[in-house]
């Protein structure tokens, strides 16, 4: 097995631990463990980032991934990576605004653009792996 055939499996495993991280960082903040939740916010903005350039550098090298399946399924798998690629790409400027709230300390903005983060972040940390599952998986006994 080459580097190339693990990348997409990385890729779907940053996803998944980015989305447990916004899940504890979620749960943390409403037991009032402040540090405990800057800390797994951070962790997660990292795990996307690691998970932004994988992503990248592996598509720079092989392109795009051919979905083979078919029917009903090829519909769900175009809407749900349709709806995880837009909401994505408006996931970057909303992570960026919520992240530089709180370190600058404006909590109950942050507070307030963090219940829109939120839940975008979890539907592509979710949506990622499911795309990815998806593709490397589920279409070999469905295509």
């Amino acid at each position: 097995m080459t580097w190339l055939q693990i990348v997409p499996t990385i890729n779907a495993s940053l996803n998944a631990t980015s989305g447990v991280l916004v899940l504890c960082g979620f749960r943390a903040i409403r037991r009032r463990r402040v540090h405990a939740h800057a800390a797994l916010m951070l962790a997660a903005c990292a795990t996307t980032l690691a998970f932004f350039l994988s992503y990248v550098c592996y598509h720079a090298q092989v392109g795009s991934v051919r979905f083979r399946g078919v029917g009903w399924m090829r519909g769900a798998y175009f809407a749900i990576l349709w709806s995880h690629t837009a909401l994505a790409i408006a996931l970057v400027p909303l992570i960026v605004k919520t992240l530089r709230l709180a370190l600058r300390h404006k909590f109950e903005a942050h507070r307030r653009l963090a219940r829109v983060t939120f839940p975008v972040w979890l539907y592509v940390s979710v949506t990622g792996v499911v795309v990815y599952w998806m593709l490397y998986h589920l279409q070999r006994g469905w295509a």
